[in-house]
């Protein structure tokens, strides 16, 4: 099931390079200033010094979503709470000023129960059950309602101590900061590089680098855990690692969605704009009268 999830995230991620692609192309097109003929309608107005003009806001002194990103970027860009609706996103943030305030012990805590409890947590646990029901996955649990069962208590035992180690627990305990910072500018590879990289890096509460323990020890604690409650058969050391690596893998694949996922959604919404702002545009024909003879 692992593989699948690793599967339908490359498509994804694939999916949405390609429209952050087209978007950087909408971006780069820009409409005409509109010049106006200051000779022919002078104003006193116009004759004021500089500086006696009104200034634009500061992009300093404006809240962090509405703080223009530098090059027509979407470092600023809203992350979804749930990657398509069912994949729990509440990690992610914009690398900002605004953000970079460390998280109290409390809020560690709080990050992971969203993490862990969020209804689309147990939507994409119970799809999962589903999809390795049907292909048999972990054959040993066998088939018929009492293996999806099993399956399906599971997947959400590994939802569960996930999320709590890596998001709580080993956060609170080492100081880190459990947080996806997106990169949110640059090109595409090197936004790839840093988000994959994420797996294994991450931020000290100070806001140093560090290696990622949390996530890499998380996970190892967590294939260690579900040995109590996977089949006999597959409680084994060799498992755990193996089922260890594709999780680190998977969460790599993870983070790629979480970086461009605020890009898919603006290029839609550009999308939906343009087209709404064509169709207001669109001349209609006149009503044409009918002559009486």
């Amino acid at each position: 099931m692992k593989w699948f999830s690793i599967r339908f995230t490359g498509g994804a991620i694939l999916f949405g390079l390609f429209l952050t692609g087209a978007s950087g192309q909408e971006a780069g097109s820009s409409p005409a200033p509109q010049v106006q003929d200051s000779a022919a309608h002078p104003s006193p107005a116009a004759q004021k010094p500089a500086q006696n003009q009104e200034k634009p806001a500061s992009a300093e002194n404006l809240p962090d979503k509405v703080q223009p990103a530098p090059d027509a970027a979407t470092k600023n860009a809203q992350n979804p709470k749930r990657i398509f609706g069912i994949i729990p996103n509440f990690i992610s943030t914009n690398d900002t000023t605004a953000n970079q305030e460390p998280l109290t012990v409390r809020e560690k805590y709080i990050l992971s129960l969203h993490q862990m409890f969020d209804v689309s947590a147990h939507i994409g646990n119970l799809l999962q059950s589903a999809v390795s029901q049907a292909a048999n996955g972990q054959p040993h649990y066998g088939q018929g309602w009492g293996a999806f069962g099993e399956r399906f208590a599971a997947s959400e035992g590994d939802q569960m101590t996930s999320s709590l180690f890596i998001y709580g627990v080993l956060p609170s305990v080492l100081h880190d900061d459990p947080r996806y910072f997106r990169h949110g500018s640059g090109s595409i590879g090197s936004r790839l590089w840093y988000a994959a990289s994420r797996t294994v890096i991450t931020r000290k509460d100070s806001g140093q680098p560090t290696f990622n323990v949390p996530q890499t020890l998380g996970q190892l604690i967590q294939g260690g855990i579900s040995t109590s409650y996977y089949p006999q058969q597959d409680r084994t050391v060799s498992g755990v690692f193996t089922q260890w690596g594709v999780n680190l893998a998977y969460n790599s694949g993870y983070n790629m969605l979480r970086e461009f996922m605020p890009d898919l959604g603006q290029y839609l919404a550009r999308r939906k704009n343009k087209k709404a702002a064509q169709k207001s545009q669109t001349p209609t024909a006149p009503p044409t009268s009918v002559q009486s003879n």
